[in-house]
């Protein structure tokens, strides 16, 4: 998902060189008995490749020469290239010594898992630094944000376009998407907070829909949440298919009452009911929304309003069925 164009054709690829240069370290390691492959993975795993998955090998030695930067680094610890730390241009003999000793250390560390399950496990991994890197729109997650931006920029054009003829007499279809791996409980299927999660972004969408977007946020005005209500119905398991249907039960110039169905295909696995009302941020205090945001939120009230009442809507938590 992120080409690199190198200058000049080379023997292998720029990460390859890299990943070169650190297995023959850890061989001659290995080879001269100072640690072992489970020894060699922690230093990684519980050092620099944690800077490095987000940062690299650049920008983290920036941080190292402090304030002064790159320069004070490369002042600090240049003189060090001399020194005999390095084993990069000599090679161990490959033999079956060695790859004895390899893959008798690596079965010891890793042998208790099957190549199936560590696949697995290397994933439901990468999903969550990816995910936590996309939330902070840094290294790896910018790629992934801005590609999801790109996705919801079409399906927000496939909405606006599909409503630009005016207000239907049917739910809205603000949100679709996948159940992902950070979405999952413990007992195996999405958890509470990814219902709010899909009906925020239904909402979200919505409200750019109607012309009360970022824009209109930048500009002092906003929709707040001001009561929510979710009912979990059934089951959306990792990798389901999952899409918001909105509803709109009441409006004014104030507020707005919504009803969300979470649908798994024709399956309803849960509705969220919102109370939302229009803000003036500087002032902190509710007030009827722009005339023109109003107008298309009403045209939806209006085409919604024949509808019929959605099934728990306004219930009670704990209210007998």
């Amino acid at each position: 998902m992120f080409p690199l164009v190198i200058r000049h054709e080379i023997d292998a690829f720029i990460g390859n060189r890299f990943l070169e240069a650190v297995w023959r370290e850890a061989l001659w390691m290995l080879k001269d008995g100072i640690a072992t492959t489970t020894e060699i993975d922690e230093a990684i795993r519980m050092g620099f490749g944690l800077r490095w998955g987000q940062m690299g090998l650049f920008e983290t030695y920036r941080i190292a020469g402090g304030e002064a930067g790159m320069r004070h680094f490369m002042a600090q610890f240049g003189p060090t290239l001399k020194w005999p730390w390095s084993k990069l241009m000599d090679v161990p003999e490959f033999n079956e010594e060695l790859v004895d000793l390899v893959a008798g250390q690596s079965d010891a560390q890793s042998g208790m898992y099957t190549i199936r399950e560590l696949e697995r496990i290397r994933d439901r991994n990468l999903v969550g630094f990816l995910r936590s890197l996309k939330e902070r729109n840094w290294g790896a997650g910018k790629v992934l944000l801005e590609h999801d931006a790109a996705r919801a920029a079409v399906f927000n054009a496939e909405m606006a376009k599909r409503h630009e003829t005016g207000a239907r007499a049917e739910p809205l279809v603000m949100y679709q998407g996948q159940v992902l791996p950070g979405w999952i409980d413990y007992n195996g299927h999405m958890t509470e907070s990814r219902y709010y999660f899909v009906n925020s972004e239904a909402i979200d969408n919505l409200l750019r829909t109607i012309g009360a977007g970022m824009d209109y946020v930048a500009a002092g005005h906003s929709f707040y949440s001001a009561e929510t209500h979710i009912r979990h119905l059934g089951e959306a398991r990792l990798g389901d298919l999952v899409r918001a249907e909105v509803q709109i039960i009441s409006a004014d110039e104030k507020r707005f009452r919504s009803f969300v169905r979470v649908m798994r295909g024709d399956d309803c696995v849960a509705t969220v009911e919102q109370l939302c009302l229009h803000v003036d941020m500087a002032a902190g205090k509710t007030v009827p929304a722009a005339p023109e945001v109003w107008a298309k939120l009403e045209a939806i009230a209006k085409a919604h309003a024949d509808l019929p009442l959605p099934e728990g809507a306004g219930r009670a938590v704990g209210q007998k069925r």
